[in-house]
């Protein structure tokens, strides 16, 4: 019995380490092609041990990019980043301020407000991508931050998110609040946004996250490669007809793509969770 108990205990981890080495090896296989060059990565086999041009890919990259693109890594990164905060940041503040005025606020058709904001959530982006285009193109707004971000910064899920928070806070701290003199704005600066605090870090990771992974979008409204962002660069860099790709580049690239979400949801893992489970204010 002893012996069938351990197995048993055993199992589970063994299953879990080859899903681990399932997910991780296209990634070292990344970092492995991002060392090489271009002739090295297409030779057969491909070498599966670090190469010695680490540092020079990298540098080429960050400051250069490749010879069909022009536009170094560092740009888009910069582009992605202020998309990623832009969308997360602006989301945030939107959909406090919705679900504030729908929990805190008595007015007509209140219920039908909330259900035609949640109701959004069924309709997939490319029903509503060329209306918006449209919208944004007619604002002279293509090829800037104002396009790349203002379209992405609505949220039915952030809203819900945020309503249903609200709503467990008990009436009596805002009829305190106003028996105290406060307004509705201080009410809402001063005490529930920071008991929102958590829920907030949570929605800052998630949205962070989609900011970041935005490809469609971006790819229908910048033309010019100064606003490129990361995944955008990418598919350009692997797409060259006439210029033969460059491989450890596009590679290096494709890694250093990866590490700023790693870096917020490692940052914010445990204001991510307190915000996804916590019950208690």
């Amino acid at each position: 019995m002893k012996e069938l108990s351990k197995s048993r205990r055993l199992f589970p981890h063994i299953i879990l380490w080859l899903g681990i080495l399932i997910i991780v090896f296209p990634i070292y296989f990344i970092f492995v092609a991002s060392t090489h060059t271009s002739a090295e990565i297409l030779a057969a086999p491909m070498p599966l041990n670090p190469g010695p041009h680490l540092f020079e890919n990298y540098r080429r990259a960050l400051l250069e990019g490749t010879k069909n693109m022009g536009v170094p890594v560092i740009t888009m990164m910069k582009n992605s980043l202020i998309m990623a905060l832009g969308i997360s940041i602006g989301k945030i503040i939107v959909s406090l301020l919705a679900a504030f005025a729908i929990v805190f606020f008595r007015f007509p058709l209140r219920g039908f407000c909330f259900w035609s904001i949640f109701i959004t959530l069924m309709l997939p982006v490319e029903v509503r991508i060329m209306p918006t285009y449209k919208v944004i193109s007619d604002l002279g707004m293509l090829n800037s931050y104002a396009g790349l971000i203002l379209p992405m910064i609505v949220s039915a899920t952030a809203v819900f998110l945020f309503r249903q928070f609200f709503m467990s806070i008990p009436r009596e701290i805002a009829e305190a609040s106003q028996i105290d003199g406060a307004t509705p704005m201080e009410f809402f600066r001063d005490i529930l946004v920071p008991m929102t605090r958590t829920p907030i870090a949570a929605m800052f990771v998630i949205q962070f996250i989609y900011g970041w992974n935005q490809y469609l979008w971006p790819l229908l409204i910048t033309t010019k490669p100064e606003f490129y962002t990361l995944l955008i660069g990418i598919n350009r860099m692997m797409s060259g007809a006439d210029v033969q790709i460059e491989w450890q580049i596009a590679m290096a690239t494709t890694l250093l793509a990866m590490l700023p979400p790693v870096v917020v949801v490692i940052l914010m893992q445990k204001q991510f969770v307190a915000g996804m489970t916590e019950t208690e204010k």
